[in-house]
């Protein structure tokens, strides 16, 4: 059994696109969510990106899905600590935890390239990119802290509000969060650092290219020392895996001609902006079902992790992407064992 989520990137274009506004990106990533829920899909993940003509801030959208359905995980993958206060970043997914009733999984990290230069320092933070890696890992640190609920603030003598005497914390504190917290890691050294800090472990598309090896069997590698490492560190708690796969079944002419031709079908090997060392990407599955059942249960890192997301192409718009997942849940999930 795994569980089974979507990643949406939320894309919106005005040409070339069934989504055209940022408005109807909004709506319809609430619409995928309620239909995902009812074909039994365990998560609806999405990507952060500022500066881009997608998925911005999370939480406002977080808590419109939890308002509109009842089961289903709401996960980011992932919010970039390079732009976040770890204080209002802790007050936001709180009360979007408790307005979710504990459904939030945040995925966290360093994030990817970004549309702009330096994004990070117009929203305040006046760091070089070399500098402000180191920085995005002490704020997820410190943002983890907040999650605990330790109270650190002293209280006004002469407060506004009646309250009981002693330090306060941020509210509303949201007691299990602080679980539900993923790290995206990029190598099997990242993945090490999660699991010693107790964060959950996601992994993309993408790894660092580490051995020759194909992405499957890296990122699989990845993941192990991850759980090697969690061992070790001795946390009260059971952390969970996941990855992330495109997965295209080709079961009508529209699928055959949107994916059957010019898509990435194996891994890739290169290079991502700021980054000295090549990265392997990937491949995309796609397919007729029995086909696609042959090479997922062959890759390792699906059997390692205990979640496994699927990338939708969100331009295509909620009806096309209701078609690929009940096609997944159906057609595939059950052959593979995952439900």
């Amino acid at each position: 059994m795994k569980n089974i989520g979507f990643l949406s990137f939320g894309f919106w274009q005005k040409n070339n696109s069934v989504v055209k506004t940022a408005q109807q990106s909004y709506e319809e990533s609430v619409q995928l969510a309620v239909e995902a829920e009812k074909l039994g899909i365990d998560g609806a993940w999405f990507r952060v990106h500022h500066f881009a003509y997608q998925i911005g801030t999370p939480y406002p959208l977080m808590a419109a899905i939890a308002a509109k359905t009842s089961k289903i995980e709401i996960g980011t993958g992932l919010v970039d600590m390079r732009y976040e206060n770890p204080f209002m970043m802790a007050e936001n997914v709180m009360s979007t935890d408790v307005l979710a009733q504990n459904r939030v999984q945040l995925g966290v990290g360093r994030g990817s390239p970004e549309q702009v230069k330096d994004g990070w320092q117009y929203f305040g933070y006046d760091y070089t990119e070399e500098e402000i890696k180191d920085i995005a890992r002490a704020r997820a640190l410190k943002f983890l802290d907040l999650l605990k609920g330790e109270r650190f603030a002293e209280p006004n003598a002469q407060p506004m509000f009646p309250q009981e005497p002693g330090l306060r914390r941020l509210e509303p504190f949201s007691p299990t969060l602080q679980h539900r917290i993923w790290w995206g890691a990029g190598s099997q050294a990242t993945a090490i650092w999660a699991a010693e800090h107790g964060m959950n472990l996601m992994s993309s598309t993408l790894v660092n290219y580490e051995s020759n090896e194909p992405f499957h069997v890296q990122q699989a590698k990845q993941l192990r020392a991850f759980k090697d490492a969690w061992k070790k560190a001795g946390h009260d708690f059971e952390p969970r895996t996941l990855v992330t796969r495109s997965i295209m079944p080709i079961v009508s002419d529209l699928d055959r001609q949107l994916f059957a031709e010019g898509t990435q079908t194996q891994d890739e090997v290169g290079y991502l902006a700021y980054h000295q060392n090549p990265t392997i990407f990937g491949k995309m599955f796609v397919g007729e079902p029995d086909q696609l059942i042959k090479e997922l249960g062959e890759d390792e890192a699906i059997q390692e992790a205990d979640t496994i997301l699927i990338t939708v192409p969100s331009t295509l718009g909620v009806d096309y992407n209701v078609h690929l997942l009940k096609t997944i849940m159906t057609d595939i999930a059950p052959a593979l064992g995952w439900k």
